[in-house]
């Protein structure tokens, strides 16, 4: 497994964008032992000259900045259809996890991290996105791990989607772990705090209007496909995944 990450790291690129020019050096220098390739870049501005000129796999792109903050930046790739993001900040409250979440980031971490634990979340981004989207397709037969619904095809062993035309959808790791647990608890009204348990784990942090931002961006993703009624509002309680699951 090592062997398999190592060569995956290899092939990877990845922007960190801090105006700290310390923590950069930490950051990159850690990644490069871990055998990525990394640029850097002390501000949006810079970030956008080095993405003109290169591609990325994903970005570490810090809050705040002095010149133009992180938030406006990751506006900018989410409309550019740019690579995945890691959002760093140093004030870590609820409210900035839950905006990064809501303008895109695939994950979010509060500052200072441990270099370590940045890491394997660059992994665990990367693996998400690395999947072959055709892997699994809607003509494709019934696979180990797939959970079919009203013509969709969610595999959980390969972590893909595909919609009723066999297109592949793409999801972050926290919208794959959300719809999972829908798929896996059909047609029964779930509470926020069985979400946040389903979804994250039981160590994990507790925010209720996180999970309203989550199934607001999968819905949007899969409404794009035409599966707006299957993630259902039971007002009061919670929300209700509406289709048959086949397993």
């Amino acid at each position: 497994m090592n062997a398999i990450l190592h060569r995956m790291d290899l092939e990877t690129r990845i922007l960190i964008v801090d105006d700290d020019p310390g923590i950069r050096t930490l950051m990159s220098s850690f990644l490069d032992k871990h055998g990525f390739r990394t640029d850097t870049a002390g501000d949006p501005i810079e970030m956008r000259d080095l993405l003109a000129r290169q591609s990325y796999d994903l970005i570490v792109l810090d809050v705040m900045m002095p010149r133009e903050d992180g938030l406006s930046a990751l506006r900018e790739l989410q409309r550019n259809a740019g690579p995945p993001v890691i959002m760093l900040s140093a004030v870590g409250t609820d409210v900035d996890r839950i905006v990064g979440l809501e303008l895109g980031a695939d994950d979010y971490l509060a500052k200072p991290c441990n270099p370590r634990e940045l890491l394997a979340r660059i992994r665990t981004v990367l693996r998400r996105r690395r999947i072959d989207p055709s892997a699994a397709s809607a003509s494709a037969p019934k696979a180990e791990g797939d959970l079919l619904f009203s013509g969709w095809r969610m595999n959980v062993n390969l972590r893909t989607l595909n919609d009723p035309q066999g297109s592949p959808v793409i999801l972050s790791d926290g919208e794959f772990r959300l719809l999972r647990a829908f798929v896996e608890h059909p047609r029964r009204v779930l509470t926020r705090d069985q979400l946040l348990d389903y979804a994250r784990g039981e160590d994990s942090e507790h925010y209720d209007r996180a999970i309203d931002v989550q199934v607001s961006r999968l819905r949007r993703k899969l409404g794009g496909q035409g599966g707006q009624d299957l993630i259902r509002t039971v007002r009061n309680e919670g929300y209700m995944f509406a289709p048959i699951v086949e397993r």
